[in-house]
């Protein structure tokens, strides 16, 4: 069957792969929709230090179920899945602690392991999540959204709390919206007008367009006290210390993504402000579940995060563009052909 792979740096091609077959306890799935994320941007440029080459990308993945291992008896051939793509050891501090997500012997599909890329992956029947109410389209879909779903819960939003979301690319999005769900108040801000257009339609509160507005000044004046949780989906040295600044009086701040250089911080505002400062890795089984619900009452979503859908064979120059054009695009959707 046919694969997208990355062979190295910079260079990227549609080659064949073999068809795997179920085991005991595990799920085959034909692959419908496979989103590009983030990691697979920063793999195709060489920079992203948890990947070896050549690789296989994919972990935001949609399909149907096309065969049973010995074993599994609560699936219908057909049905619609998601897969949870995180694999842990089930042995570290963190596994067993109930946070899987941060196992420090994570493997996620299309980064440590073969994505799903293709046309058809074999997964435990743990990691299968049915989607019977969503598009398959939209089902590639929760895997993204999960992980700022997973950061607001981090933060612990509750309701009338206000939001600073820096950025609103994918991940940003699914922040904006978990925090939505939550019933907070959520200022959305990034550089293109484009994706703030996008999060005041998923339900941005307000808009502050960085890099021509004061984003802190126009923070202040929208919540004077500060917000009382900032959620970083930049991973920028500027967006890192800004979360900081503006973040309210004893307030959250939350750090999805990570900055490629060391940062220097004025820690005297850690301690003045008393703030809380955690990070946010990946996202567990529950915030799947929470994602397909809201995705299930508010499929417009889809249509409005969802940049392009292509088929298999445009997947390389899809890469490249986006490559040289990041802000172009909110999510890349890879169409997968029916297997024969």
């Amino acid at each position: 069957m046919k694969a997208v792979c990355i062979t190295e740096p910079g260079s990227v091609s549609v080659v064949e792969i073999d068809i795997p077959k179920p085991g005991t306890g595990e799920v085959a799935i034909d692959i419908s929709h496979v989103g590009f994320c983030g990691s697979d941007l920063t793999s195709f440029r060489g920079l992203n230090p948890l990947v070896s080459y050549p690789r296989v990308p994919g972990h935001e993945i949609a399909g149907t179920v096309s065969a049973l291992g010995a074993g599994v008896d609560d699936l219908s051939i057909g049905a619609r899945v998601t897969v949870l793509p995180y694999f842990n050891c089930g042995h570290c501090r963190a596994c067993r602690g109930g946070r899987p997500n941060a196992c420090v012997n994570n493997q996620t599909m299309g980064v440590q392991r073969e994505g799903a890329m293709t046309g058809c992956v074999v997964v435990p029947r743990q990691k299968v999540i049915p989607t019977p109410n969503l598009s398959l389209r939209d089902a590639a879909l929760v895997e993204p959204c999960s992980v700022g779903f997973h950061a607001v819960g981090r933060a612990e939003v509750v309701r009338g709390e206000t939001v600073v979301v820096l950025g609103c690319g994918m991940i940003g999005l699914g922040a904006l919206m978990g925090a939505v769900r939550k019933g907070a108040t959520v200022i959305a801000v990034d550089l293109s007008p484009q994706k703030l257009d996008i999060a005041a339609r998923l339900g941005a509160s307000h808009v502050v367009r960085g890099g021509n507005d004061d984003v802190a000044a126009r923070i202040a004046e929208l919540v004077p006290d500060g917000p009382d949780v900032v959620i970083e989906a930049v991973g920028a040295p500027a967006t890192f210390l800004l979360a900081v600044d503006i973040v309210g009086q004893c307030g959250r701040v939350v750090y999805i993504g990570y900055a490629k250089q060391p940062i220097a911080y004025d820690t005297k505002q850690f301690i003045t402000k008393e703030i809380d400062v955690r990070g946010s890795r990946n996202a567990l089984r529950t915030d799947f579940e929470d994602v397909v619900e809201w995705l299930e009452a508010r499929p417009e979503a889809g249509d409005l995060i969802v940049s392009a859908t292509l088929p298999l064979e445009e997947a390389p120059a899809a890469l490249e563009r986006w490559d040289k054009a990041p802000g172009d695009y909110t999510k890349i959707m890879i169409a997968m052909a029916p297997r024969a």
